[in-house]
């Protein structure tokens, strides 16, 4: 028997938490210093509330890319975005996540010169995330491109995970 609320599903008694690909963007805004741009301060807000009450609920992902892209940049910012990574677990960059990301950028759905942003979705897909978390609304969670994009990944034998901010994964 299979039946689910919003952040659980659950089988034959076994609980499988939902799976959330945690994007840079992300752990970056809950890590950063109070930003003076009311937009990005808001935003803060919303992660650290995201991952404060939500994020237990979920089984939190990220790839080898968000910790190399988190580890750069000043030591003491780095130190305090690997410190909140620390207990996630880590999904592999595999060749076949690299050649989802070149296929995305190769049929324009993003930039070229935003592959790693490709990267991004494809690790997520390849690796069955439910969920994608990113601030990063130009090329990840970018309406005008979700549809192709999801068409795209399905096309190559994937599911989309659903790509999000944190608000749109906060409760009520």
């Amino acid at each position: 028997m299979v039946y689910a609320n919003d952040d659980v599903v659950y089988t034959r008694n076994v609980m499988t938490m939902q799976r959330v690909y945690i994007e840079t963007s992300v752990v970056s805004y809950l890590t950063g210093r109070t930003s003076t741009d009311v937009i990005v301060a808001v935003h803060q807000s919303l992660t650290q509330t995201w991952w404060e009450h939500r994020a237990p609920l979920f089984s939190l992902l990220i790839s080898q890319l968000v910790y190399d892209e988190a580890a750069a940049g000043h030591p003491d910012a780095a130190n305090a975005r690997l410190a909140a990574l620390a207990d996630l677990q880590v999904l592999p960059v595999t060749l076949e996540a690299i050649n989802l990301a070149r296929s995305i950028t190769t049929r324009g759905l993003m930039p070229v010169t935003f592959e790693s942003d490709a990267l991004h979705i494809a690790i997520a897909a390849v690796q069955g995330a439910d969920y994608l978390l990113t601030w990063n609304c130009k090329h990840i969670a970018n309406a005008t491109h979700r549809a192709n994009m999801m068409s795209h990944i399905e096309e190559m034998g994937f599911a989309c995970p659903v790509i999000c901010t944190p608000e749109e994964l906060l409760e009520g």
